[in-house]
Formats: C-alpha cells, structure tokens, sequence
C-alpha cells in the first residue's frame, strides 16, 4: 500500500521522530548535537514554528513542533539536509545519514501535550542510558526545571497547563515526571493513536476540528471483506469481479471497491487492480466513470 500523505495544518502541534538510516547513530560527538540545536533555533525563527521539546538519542531524534503557514516537511527539510551535509563531510562518508522520511504525528495538545512532553524527556530512561531525566544532558528537561536556558525552546506553554505561576507550574512539572519515575516507567500515549488514523494522537472530534469535514478514519475492514460486501451490493460473485467481464454492474462493483478500498486507506488501486486481474489504468477510468459529476 502507498505511504500515507502528512498532514499539515497552520497552528498544529507534531511529535516528530527522525532515525539514522539502518538505525545507524547520527550524533557522534558533543559539537554534533550542538550543531543541531543551533540549526533548529535558526529554522524556528525562519518558519515561525515553535519546539516544545527535544531529545536527542544516539541514533535518532525526538521534537515536539508547532508550525505556522510553513508545513513541518519543509522545516524538518532545513534541518536534516544541512546537519547531514556537514556530519558527512566531517566524517568523510557518502549514503544517507538520515531514513528517507521523518515520523510525524499530529497531536491533540488539549488532551496529550503533558504525556508527550514526559514521554520525550524519559525516552533516555527507558533506553537505561540514565537512571533520571537529570542525569541526561540533551534534552529540553533541563529548560522545563530551569537549569539550562534554551531560549529556542518554548516552555511557557506546557508548563502553564501545571500551574499560572512558573515556579510552581516546574514544581508540578518535576513532581509530574517523578510519578512516572516512582511507578518505573510511563506507557507511550502513542498506544492511543486514532484507530482510524494513526497519523493522529487524538480521538475522531479532535481530527474533523483540525482537517475539516473531509477527513475520515481509515476503514478497519480488509480488501477481501470489501469484495465480499461489493458482492451482496451489487449482486455479482467474486468470481465475476475477477473475471474479464466488462458487463455494467460488474464493472460499477469494482469502481466502488476501489473507491473505498483507497479512500478508507485498506489498499492502493495497483492493489485492487491486481486483486481483480485488471490493468490499474482501466479500473482508474471506471472509478472516474462511477463518481464524475453529472
């Protein structure tokens, strides 16, 4: 099945994840996640995006970004492409140094921000690469308990969800983190991503606010359910799908499972078109046939 497209919307907050390429590290030594952090500051002015956390591990990244009117590929595009230029050239190597594309998901900050917030700062922990937050250097938990001034990083919104006053709002942020710590770890508010579109952290209502009314979870149905009910529909057999019959309600049939099949994200049409042993530009016109205008 083709990838899905990223969403962008104006406003919308993403927990990004960028891996090295075959899981390879992509920070070698101190000055690498420095260099990082000075190209993030200057793509956050440039695009007037905001990062509400970061974490860098050896062989990957987290960022929570909210984007403006530039879409997070682009932002994500002017830091990746310059760091990677440069780590290579210092290390004299050729190949990719980063997966071909980031992870995005966009995030419901009324409901997760705190849990994707802790979830970022832990994610050294969880690896045992430190027993507390505290004892990591490169992550924003250091700017959310005041120790560091990362002035790149914005913390006046998570931590105002705590409290109105800042020194109690990182006191609540401390003992936040700590309750995950005493119970020996937290789950990943990831587990809670949309069945219906895992592109989202956040339930159905949370989806149509931020894409409109044309957004619909994906179908949880299988491509072989769809022609099984594309059947009773339409009152035609597998058999017949499968066949070369171009009769008129057979054809309208396979239009309709294609149809659903990609706009309910369960299969491409090359897949549908191989499924019915027809040429995929074929299947594609009768689709166009079934739904144009009249």
């Amino acid at each position: 099945m083709s990838r899905p497209p990223r969403l962008h919307v104006a406003g919308a907050t993403y927990h990004v994840t960028l891996r090295g390429n075959h899981r390879k590290d992509i920070f070698f030594c101190e000055t690498d996640r420095a260099r990082m952090s000075e190209l993030f500051a200057d793509v956050l002015a440039h695009c007037d995006a905001r990062l509400h956390a970061y974490c860098y591990m050896p062989n990957h990244l987290h960022a929570l970004i909210q984007v403006a009117d530039v879409p997070l590929g682009r932002v994500m595009l002017r830091v990746a492409g310059p760091y990677a230029r440069m780590t290579q050239a210092r290390l004299e190597t050729t190949g990719h140094l980063f997966e071909r594309r980031y992870y995005p998901v966009m995030v419901d900050t009324d409901t997760y921000l705190l849990e994707v917030l802790r979830y970022i700062h832990l994610n050294p922990v969880r690896a045992g690469m430190v027993r507390s937050p505290e004892a990591y250097p490169w992550s924003s938990h250091h700017a959310y308990i005041g120790r560091r001034a990362d002035l790149w990083v914005t913390t006046d919104f998570a931590l105002a969800a705590f409290d109105a006053d800042r020194g109690r709002a990182i006191c609540a942020y401390r003992r936040f983190v700590a309750d995950a710590l005493r119970a020996g770890g937290t789950r990943s508010p990831f587990e809670d991503c949309n069945p219906g579109d895992p592109r989202i952290l956040g339930g159905d209502d949370f989806a149509r606010r931020m894409l409109g009314d044309e957004w619909h979870p994906r179908s949880r149905k299988s491509l072989e359910q769809l022609i099984g009910e594309a059947g009773m529909r339409f009152g035609v057999t597998e058999e017949e799908l499968r066949s070369h019959s171009r009769v008129r309600r057979i054809v309208a049939a396979r239009a309709w499972v294609a149809d659903e099949a990609v706009s309910g994200g369960i299969a491409s049409l090359s897949r549908v078109a191989s499924e019915f042993r027809r040429d995929e530009s074929s299947l594609r016109r009768a689709h166009r046939r079934r739904f144009a205008p009249r």
